[in-house]
C-alpha cells in the first residue's frame, strides 16, 4: 500500500487503482513455474556463479534467477544501473514465458497463485487476481517506462532522483489522450 501511495505521489497523482507485489524469493518460484527464463548474460559472473558467462545464451533456473537479478556486489560494475538493466531484460523475457504459459494451461494461474501465496502482497483476493490474469492476456506489453534523472550518493547509499519534465512525459503519454 505504502508503494502504490509512493507511485500515485511520484506520477503526479496519478491514481493506482490496485497493486500486488511479490518479494524477491518468488524469483525462483515464478521463474521455475514458467520452466526457466532464457537471457543472454549481460555481466560476469565468475565467482558468484561460473556458469553466467558474459554473453552467453542461458536459462536461469531456481535460485540461480535471483542471483542473476538480484547481485550487484562482486561484479566489475556494482552500480545499480547494471542491475536494473539485467532486471528488465529478465523480466521482458519473463512476461513472454508467462504469457505463453497462461495461454496454454489452464490452471497455471492457479498453480501460481497457490505457489506464490505466501509471497504475495495485494489488495485484492485469489479470485480477483485470477480475474485480472486474464484481462492482462489481452494487453499488448509495451515494456518498462523508465523516467530520466540522476544518481547521487547519499550516507554510502546510492539514490535515484527523477526529473520532473520527464516525470510529466510519462504522466502525458501514459495516462492522457489528445481531446478531439
Amino acid at each position: 500500500r505504502n508503494a502504490a501511495e509512493a507511485v500515485s505521489s511520484l506520477l503526479m497523482g496519478i491514481k493506482v487503482d490496485h497493486y500486488i507485489s511479490l518479494n524477491m524469493d518468488s524469483v525462483a518460484i515464478v521463474n521455475d513455474l514458467v520452466g526457466g527464463v532464457e537471457v543472454t548474460v549481460l555481466d560476469d559472473f565468475t565467482g558468484i556463479d561460473d556458469t553466467l558467462v558474459k554473453g552467453k545464451n542461458v536459462t536461469l533456473k531456481g535460485s540461480q534467477a535471483l542471483v542473476y537479478v538480484r547481485t550487484r556486489y562482486g561484479l566489475e560494475d556494482s552500480s545499480n544501473s547494471t542491475r536494473m538493466k539485467r532486471q528488465q531484460q529478465y523480466i521482458n523475457a519473463l512476461h513472454d514465458k508467462f504469457y505463453d504459459c497462461m495461454e496454454n494451461d489452464e490452471e497455471f494461474i492457479i498453480e501460481a497463485t497457490l505457489k506464490l501465496s505466501d509471497h504475495i502482497v495485494s489488495d485484492r483476493s485469489v479470485t480477483q487476481l485470477q480475474e485480472l490474469s486474464r484481462k492482462f492476456s489481452e494487453y499488448e506489453f509495451l515494456g518498462i517506462e523508465q523516467p530520466e534523472g540522476r544518481f547521487d550518493i547519499v550516507n554510502d547509499l546510492v539514490e535515484f532522483y527523477p526529473d520532473k519534465k520527464s516525470i510529466e512525459r510519462i504522466v502525458i503519454d501514459k495516462f492522457y489522450e489528445l481531446k478531439k
